[in-house]
């Protein structure tokens, strides 16, 4: 004979009813009332917790805004700034650069005075010469000594196969050559000095001298 099996027992929550007072009457209609104005009430505080924190954010959405617009206004007149700056910069580099344009021209012009002044006293100085060389008989004009002296002079300059030693002699009569081209010039210019001196002082005998004939024949016709 087969053990019957005990039958699951259904589970039932241990529930208390509530206690109702003796003598007196429920009022379900009132408790009804008391949970509705319950759920009510903390219907209302969750709508008004609900706003307040759309209150908030929407504060806090106008307080982000406000922020991205001045971060945006600072950051134009920041770029008006850099950009007025570099338009300084500019103009300041163009006026730098007209200003040395007119320097190098100005330069330029005096140089090109000084070259021709010079040219035209190498001229005159030339024409001197070459009077005073017909004078004497000499028949070399002057441009045709100068290229002569300067074929004399004008030597290539080959170092590439010379050693240390042998560049510091060559340094040492490169040097030497120099000194004596410069003594030379001054000798020249010397002479330049002295003849000219010459040249002036023969003018004012000569102007004296007709000054002084042509006194002597007004005085002459008058007497």
């Amino acid at each position: 004979m087969e053990e019957s099996k005990p039958k699951p027992r259904s589970f039932m929550p241990n529930l208390v009813p509530p206690k109702i007072p003796d003598g007196e009457r429920v009022d379900f209609d009132d408790i009804h009332r008391k949970r509705m104005e319950k759920d009510l009430n903390e219907l209302q505080a969750l709508i008004e917790a609900h706003f307040e924190n759309r209150k908030k954010e929407e504060e806090e959405l106008v307080s982000l805004k406000d922020r991205i617009e001045r971060r945006r206004a600072e950051r134009a007149e920041q770029q008006r700034i850099r950009n007025e700056r570099e338009k300084e910069r500019q103009n300041r580099l163009a006026e730098e650069r007209a200003r040395r344009e007119e320097e190098e021209n100005r330069r330029k012009a005096e140089d090109e005075a000084r070259k021709k002044k010079a040219l035209s006293n190498m001229m005159h100085f030339g024409g001197y010469i070459q009077k005073t060389e017909r004078k004497s008989g000499k028949r070399q004009t002057e441009r045709e000594k100068k290229k002569k002296i300067l074929a004399e002079r004008r030597k290539v300059l080959a170092i590439d196969h010379l050693n240390e030693d042998q560049l510091r002699e060559k340094a040492k009569e490169l040097w030497q050559s120099i000194y004596n081209l410069e003594a030379e010039k001054f000798d020249l210019q010397e002479k330049f000095k002295q003849q000219k001196y010459e040249v002036g002082r023969r003018a004012s005998c000569f102007s004296c001298s007709s000054k002084t004939r042509g006194k002597a024949k007004v005085t002459g016709r008058w007497k």
